[in-house]
């Protein structure tokens, strides 16, 4: 009898042991600050496998550990090879602080909207663009239909690799909204009607983030995508791959292909460009009128362009991370949409990785070319000083 008690006690206190620690099972993730200024919309990353949670049990979610508040989060497939291995989140974070934050199983996944604010699709409607948007821009590029059109010498088509803008001035997600004002309705996306509009003219110019690659005193650029791959939509990234026919740059052939992303809170989409045939190449900003003002900044790696649009203002920038950019030319021409703003940019293990984007003054979010720089500086310096994640 007390042989069959002592067992049942036992029993009892591994269900027990058992019980509470699926109960209070959880991962501590601590980020840190180096940096004296506050650190807001910046995604942080970390391996699921990290984390050591059982993800069959139920859902993942992260709260701030002092105040128990859900944090929004995304999962994410980092390496395309169709399971989901990483999450997303944007912790705020003060100077030389850190945050703690709690990763653990719930049964009810977090609440998401219909269109999630890190948006992308391919667009056959309007022919084939392929579109990108968060809370502060939207960008678009254009395929192979389009080019074909163009060629053929069909209304409505386009050649260009480069990189168009659409300038919106609310929080929430437009492309679906402008694309059916334009293709159902009398409206166009080429009138502002409180949300933003596109203005902004891209022809054969790099725009904002086209390649091109220069070869004696001539650029050489792509035509248009020939296949795309959506990667995620979320609350905090969207990202997508783009493929090119390989290219003729002056007898060398070079081969391309892009993956971009866009995360929340930010005016600039992450390039990550896979190249053969070439170590180095140039990323563009259009210059438009020539009207504008350039600003470069090659210690930190960024380049900037300041220009009168429309009846406002509109800043563009591209920021090149570690110490990759190797020089810049404000190349003026008299050819239509050839004059362009460039980075040269130094490949590594044939990978070409800068952002790109621009900041609208009728946004509200920049007021003039002082504190588009200043955004362009701040950014390269928390790429060069990224939050530092401890797991625990």
């Amino acid at each position: 009898m007390r042989i069959l008690l002592f067992i049942s006690a036992i029993f009892l206190s591994a269900m027990v042991l058992s019980c509470t620690e699926k109960k209070t099972s959880a991962t501590q993730i601590v980020v840190r600050n180096t940096m004296d200024t506050k650190r807001i919309f910046e995604t942080v990353s970390v391996n699921l496998a990290s984390l050591k949670l059982k993800q069959n049990e139920g859902y993942i979610i992260l709260k701030d550990a002092e105040t128990q508040n859900e944090v929004i989060s995304q999962l994410i497939d980092s390496d395309s090879d169709g399971q989901l291995d990483a999450i997303l989140f944007q912790p705020e974070v003060p100077a030389n602080g850190e945050k703690t934050f709690v990763a653990t199983i719930s049964e009810e996944p977090q609440k998401r909207d219909s269109i999630p604010a890190c948006y992308s699709r391919f667009v056959p409607e309007r022919t084939d663009d392929y579109a990108w948007e968060n809370n502060r821009v939207a960008f678009r590029t254009y395929g192979p239909t389009a080019q074909k059109m163009k060629e053929e010498g069909v209304k409505g088509g386009t050649l260009s690799s480069g990189i168009d803008a659409w300038l919106k001035r609310v929080d929430y997600p437009i492309i679906n909204k402008w694309y059916k004002k334009e293709l159902e309705t009398d409206g166009s996306y080429h009138k502002d009607d409180g949300e933003g509009l596109d203005n902004f003219h891209v022809g054969i110019s790099r725009g904002i983030g086209g390649i091109a690659k220069k070869v004696d005193t001539t650029y050489h650029i792509s035509k248009n995508f020939t296949s795309w791959k959506t990667l995620s939509t979320g609350p905090i990234r969207t990202s997508f791959i783009l493929t090119y026919a390989d290219w003729d740059a002056a007898g060398n052939k070079i081969s391309e292909s892009k993956t971009i992303s866009l995360d929340y809170g930010s005016n600039l989409s992450k390039f990550e460009i896979t190249l053969k045939g070439t170590d180095t190449i140039s990323a563009g900003l259009t210059l438009h009128e020539k009207d504008g003002e350039i600003e470069v900044n090659d210690e930190k790696g960024w380049i900037s362009y300041w220009e009168p649009h429309g009846d406002s203002e509109l800043g563009t920038g591209i920021v090149v991370p570690e110490n990759a950019m190797i020089g810049h030319d404000h190349f003026v021409t008299d050819r239509k949409d050839e004059s362009n703003l460039f980075a040269h940019i130094k490949s590594k293990s044939d990978k070409v990785v800068y952002y790109a984007g621009f900041g609208w003054k009728k946004s509200g979010q920049f007021a003039n070319k002082a504190q588009w720089d200043d955004y362009l500086n701040q950014f390269a310096e928390c790429l060069k000083n990224p939050l530092i994640v401890q797991i625990k």
